[in-house]
């Protein structure tokens, strides 16, 4: 019997960060759970930045998971706003390690091909992707889906690596 790993899939955001919990045991998938945390955008960054380590932060305390997948940051046209999803991921990746959870880190391109076959999917494509996957999930906010989409994704690239992860981790 195949034992069960839980995945925490995050898709890094400053005003909305997509989180979602998925179990997976051999090639079997199951939702767990799935949510966004959304800091006041009328707060200063540092507080901003501090409400998303906290949320991420009481995610692992309540769901417990094995290993967290979190999606990569793009470089777009507009340097600032790159710099600002950065922060965010950041503070994502420093609130994982911190409770000691081995990070897997994917691109979006590589984690819409593992979703849907293409890496140029859009968010339509990769909700409906999340549906027929995990159909208890229910219907996914788009940061939702794109943070079970990294979980799912994760699911798919485990191998020797994480597993390797894995080992350090758990001792």
């Amino acid at each position: 019997m195949a034992c069960t790993v839980r995945i925490l899939g995050v898709d890094p955001g400053l005003r909305r960060m997509g989180w979602g919990v998925i179990d997976v045991s051999g090639p079997r998938l199951s939702w767990v759970a799935h949510g966004v945390i959304a800091p006041d955008v009328d707060a200063e960054l540092a507080r901003r930045l501090a409400e998303l380590s906290t949320g991420i932060g009481k995610i692992v305390e309540e769901y417990k998971p094995t290993v967290a997948a979190v999606e990569e940051t793009f470089v777009n046209v507009n340097p600032r706003s790159t710099l600002l999803l950065g922060q965010a991921r950041g503070a994502a990746l420093a609130a994982l390690a911190s409770r000691g959870l081995a990070v897997s880190e994917f691109a979006a391109r590589k984690i819409k091909q593992s979703l849907v076959g293409t890496g140029a999917a859009d968010k339509d494509q990769i909700a409906f992707m999340i549906k027929r996957l995990l159909p208890k999930a229910g219907n996914v906010t788009a940061d939702a889906a794109d943070a079970l989409a990294a979980a799912v994704c994760c699911a798919h690239h485990m191998g020797p690596e994480l597993s390797m992860k894995l080992r350090v981790v758990n001792g």
